[in-house]
């Protein structure tokens, strides 16, 4: 069982648990399953040389992922990078719902297999392949560098200067930096793999040729392409789409194997014939989530939170009715551009309301 845990603990991709006041946000090490950790702290910009070290001592990582973190200079800045872009995209697909992806110190949530522990995986995966690729392309790992297709458009590309995102390298290098394994009879092991390889495959999705074209006269007489990331913003709205059809398993005996295997329920329009795999593109979770409304181990609630009249006051607030409250406010008005080169505004004042849940 310890060794299931480890292994649990090493599919996560926010690896680390970076000191500074604040509050507490998800995390993973290689020993433990799900952990809170602190806000980040003030970013540091390490000096030449190997100054590097000193950052990779400060993230909480096993021994093998420290050791790979010393020898490669700026991989523990783009691991702070993967966790801000991780925390920061998935507090804005969940700001309109009950959980908004704050943990608040109630780690008991981390423990279950809910759809919100689901979409933790998967954005902490996409988030970290999608920082080491960009992390390559601006030259900010020593180990890589562009996208290394071999075909002969990207080495044109390189010569105008342009740099494609070397996704195959960030996912070559991932898996080795988490040493993923088989997971034999562990079940909730095996949920958090496929979460966690299904961030990585959101990215890919939006993996694009971008092209470019050189001539006299903007003609397209020359053509370079190379592959270029999608918006990281764009990869959170495919996992909140997943997460809003995420798909319910249970275990089933495998007698062939003498394990068991995840099962979802029967697609519709199928001859039934017993449970089937899940897609790898699903997001997959265990247990029914809670309704997050009030106190409880695993949320903070929703009392306070603010509310939209028009759109999810009802929802948000549970049926418990939400406070109104007016102020006033100041905006630009009345703008006019002036000759020969500024646009000059009036300041003006209207009512503005507030509704929060009670």
């Amino acid at each position: 069982m310890r060794g299931q845990e480890r292994l649990r603990g090493g599919l996560l991709l926010l690896l680390l648990l970076l000191p500074g006041p604040g509050d507490a946000y998800f995390g993973l090490t290689r020993k433990e399953a799900l952990i809170q950790f602190p806000l980040l702290g003030p970013s540091t910009n390490p000096a030449q040389g190997r100054a590097h070290l000193k950052q990779c001592d400060l993230l909480r990582l096993s021994r093998k992922q420290k050791r790979l973190c010393r020898r490669e200079p700026g991989l523990a800045e783009t691991l702070r990078d993967a966790v801000r872009l991780g925390i920061v995209e998935c507090q804005y697909q969940f700001r309109n719902e009950r959980w908004n992806c704050s943990l608040g110190g109630r780690t008991d949530l981390l423990k279950e297999r809910f759809k919100e522990t689901a979409f933790l995986y998967a954005v902490s995966s996409a988030a970290l392949t999608h920082s080491l690729a960009r992390a390559c392309s601006a030259g900010r790992m020593e180990r890589c560098t562009c996208d290394d297709s071999p075909d002969l458009e990207n080495r044109k590309a390189w010569q105008w200067g342009v740099c494609g995102d070397n996704l195959k390298f960030s996912i070559r290098f991932l898996k080795n930096f988490l040493g993923q394994k088989k997971v034999g009879k562990d079940l909730k092991a095996k949920v958090d793999m496929h979460n966690t390889n299904m961030g990585i495959k959101a990215v890919k999705n939006g993996l694009k040729t971008t092209c470019k074209c050189h001539g006299v006269s903007g003609s397209c007489a020359v053509r370079t392409c190379w592959k270029q990331l999608s918006p990281f913003h764009e990869t959170g709205k495919l996992l909140k789409l997943r997460y809003d059809h995420a798909v319910k398993l249970f275990s089933t005996s495998n007698d062939a194997v003498g394990h068991s295997e995840l099962a979802g329920p029967q697609p519709h329009g199928r001859l039934a014939k017993g449970p089937s795999a899940p897609r790898p593109t699903d997001l997959v979770y265990l247990e029914d989530s809670p309704t997050f409304c009030l106190p409880s181990e695993y949320s903070a609630g929703t009392t306070g939170r603010t509310c939209s009249r028009e759109l999810n006051c009802d929802s948000l607030c549970c049926g418990r009715g939400y406070n109104t409250q007016s102020r006033m406010v100041t905006f630009a008005c009345h703008c006019q551009v002036q000759w020969c080169c500024y646009v000059e505004c009036q300041q003006c004042m209207q009512e503005e309301m507030l509704y929060s849940c009670k």
